[in-house]
Parts: structure tokens; sequence; C-alpha cells
């Protein structure tokens, strides 16, 4: 399913003030002090899905954490410790990832944390969750009622809800969630940061099949050009990607990403927002014009089975993305494998930013201007569950 968006606008100071270049500078300078910060690296793929080059950040190995959730949860269990001390213990409800997070966080501060998951989260996550210190309760069969459990816990025992998700009356915390994602953006925005694609020898851009090698930028460490936000560049500046495509579970990653990319490259880059064909949440909300609850249906992608968006997501979104587009569970399956032969390695919810660029139909790569000049960035967000 593919949802072009009537109600495409520009961003605004409005938004600016929810998200912009400069959280994510604040946000790089509080990472730029943690000894297992560095930036991840962007690997280059030319000719893939009829582009000249596809770069995909890697988020596989950030911060020993496995995905980009690291930039998030803890960035904020790092604010509240902060500004309202340790003692009061942490809790969320996680599908995985962003428990991990919340939990390295808790543990950095030396402050307790409960994640509450889901039957259906594999038990791997669950053991890493334990192994950082956290106590982990299963809670229900969805995500859904995970976070049901959290919110009760919270509100019974006075502890801290630390949520990805937002909801009227619950927005600081999950703006200080995205706020960390933007970390991963503003390393986009270094010098040489976006490799330059190798010349073509001859002839129209090559099948998937035939790829060469990724390139790979290392990054920079710390305290070298570490924090670069706050200075937008002119509309289609040099090395901007022409297309961003952001999976999206409740929307934070991707709303998170749509703000940085609009304040630092201005409206040209087409923002194309994916969700498993079961839990399109925010595409729906945006058919809606406001959020909505999805029934959904099965999905194999655990990390982005979600059946309400997050509003703050949904608010910038609903204007700021360009498409929104559902994959299937062997789309997904299938991009991981064809990354994974060509040295990125995800898992399928990694991959699923990829799937969507891979599975757009001809109406709307011609409604994105999508073609073989195109140089489209999509997010690995995660590595495999199980690394080889």
């Amino acid at each position: 399913m593919e949802y072009l968006n009537p109600a495409r606008a520009p961003y605004t100071a409005h938004d600016r003030a929810l998200i912009g270049t400069e959280h994510a500078r604040q946000a790089r300078a509080h990472f730029a002090r943690h000894p297992s910060y560095r930036p991840t690296p962007v690997r280059t793929v030319p000719d893939l899905a009829g582009t000249e080059a596809v770069h995909v950040k890697d988020e596989s190995g950030r911060m020993g954490l496995g995905s980009f959730k690291a930039l998030g949860g803890a960035y904020a269990v790092h604010l509240l410790a902060e500004h309202e001390g340790g003692g009061t213990p942490f809790v969320c409800a996680s599908a995985g990832n962003h428990g991990i997070s919340v939990a390295s966080g808790a543990a950095e501060v030396g402050v307790d944390c409960v994640v509450y998951l889901s039957e259906g989260v594999p038990e791997a996550f669950a053991q890493r969750l334990r192994g950082l210190g956290a106590e982990v309760r299963r809670s229900g069969e969805d995500y859904e009622a995970s976070m049901a459990a959290a919110i009760q816990a919270a509100e019974r025992n006075g502890w801290r809800l630390v949520s990805d998700s937002s909801w009227n009356g619950y927005t600081g915390i999950p703006l200080d969630v995205m706020r960390g994602y933007t970390v991963l953006f503003d390393e986009l925005a270094d010098p040489g940061a976006l490799p330059a694609v190798p010349a073509r020898t001859s002839g129209p851009a090559a099948s998937p099949g035939a790829l060469t090698r990724p390139q790979a930028y290392s990054g920079r460490l710390n305290g070298s050009s570490a924090a670069t936000g706050g200075h937008s560049a002119p509309h289609g500046a040099a090395g901007a990607p022409t297309h961003v495509f952001l999976q999206a579970g409740v929307g934070g990653l991707a709303a998170a990403g749509a703000a940085y990319v609009r304040d630092r490259w201005g409206e040209q880059p087409k923002i194309v927002v994916v969700e498993p064909e079961g839990a399109p949440c925010l595409l729906e909300s945006a058919r809606a014009g406001e959020p909505v609850r999805v029934q959904g249906g099965h999905t194999t992608l655990g990390r982005l089975d979600c059946l309400e968006p997050c509003i703050i997501a949904h608010h910038l979104l609903h204007h700021l993305a360009d498409l929104y587009m559902t994959i299937t569970d062997d789309q997904a399956a299938d991009a991981a494998r064809l990354l994974a032969g060509h040295g990125v390695h995800l898992s399928e919810c990694g991959a699923a930013g990829a799937a969507g660029l891979l599975a757009l139909t001809p109406a709307a790569r011609d409604a994105l201007g999508l073609d073989d000049a195109s140089r489209p960035l999509v997010v690995g967000t995660e590595g495999p569950l199980e690394p080889k």
C-alpha cells in the first residue's frame, strides 16, 4: 500500500522548536562525553534499486547495544537523572531495543530499572536486559499490553516512566527520546560522511543482483567534528540525500529524521515512511488526519509491530513526509538478505527502509522523482538478533 501525502507542507518554526538541528547538536555534545560513543558508518551501495547509489546508515554497532535506540532511551534517562537525581526507579515497555537503551542508561546512573515485555518478544532481548541489571517482567500478547502494564506499574509505585511513544498529557520524555535519535542524522552532516559515488563505467543502473561491494565511512571519533548541527544547508545542497526512507513503529525515528532532514537540508529531499503491512498506524493516521489505532494483522517485524502512533510523530510526519507505504514480511526478509550479500548485516526490521525503496511501484517512483541519478538514504536500524 502506498499513500502520497496530500497534507505535505513546509517545516515550520514550531516544528523546529520540537526537533531540529540544535537539538541534535545538544544531544551529540552529551554523547561525545560517553566512552562508547562513535559515529556509525555509512555503507554506500552503487546502483541499488535503479538509483545512482543508496547510502545505508548502519546502526548495528551503535554503542555496543546493536541499534539506533541506544541514542534515545538512555538520553532521556540521563536527562531525568541530571534534573531530578537518582533513586526513583525507571520503568518502560519495550519490543526489545528501547528497553535495552533505558536499562543501559539506568545502569550508568546507578538507578534500578524494570522493563515490561510482551510474550512475543524474543528471549534474547530478555537475557540482554537482565545482563544490564534490569528486572524483566512479561505481560500481555503485544506491545500495547506491555505498555499498559508499564503505565500501571509507574502509577502504582511512583516510578518514572520512560516511553518512546507519546499521548495526550505525556510528551516531554518521548520528545527527549526522539531528540536523542537525531544524533545519527547529525553524523551524516559531517564532512565526508556520505561517501562519493564511483563513476559508472558504462550503461544504465545495474540490477540489485549486480551490486559492487559497499564502501564504508567509519566516522569521526569523540571530540573531532562531533557537533555540527544548527547550520542548515541550502536546499539541494551538495551531498544531501535526494530521498530518505524511514521505517516506523510508533514513528519516533521517522519523525525525528524527517524534522532533522527538513531543518538541515530543506524541502527537497523526499521522505518516505515505511511500515509493516500488518501495522500501518501512521499511514492510516495520515489518511484520517488524526492519530488512530489500527486493528492490524500478523507481522514478523516485531520491533515495528505498533498499532497506535506517537502523537508527536504523527504531528510532524503528517506534513513533513511525502509518502507513506507498507511492506510485507517477505519483502523485509528479501532486503535483509540482499544487503547481507553485500556486507551490510541487518535484521529484517533493520532492513525495512531498504525494503520500502525496493518495493516502490513505478507510479510512486515517478511521484517521488526517483531515478538513476537519485541518492537515497536508508537507516539500518538494528543488526541481526543473533549475529554470526
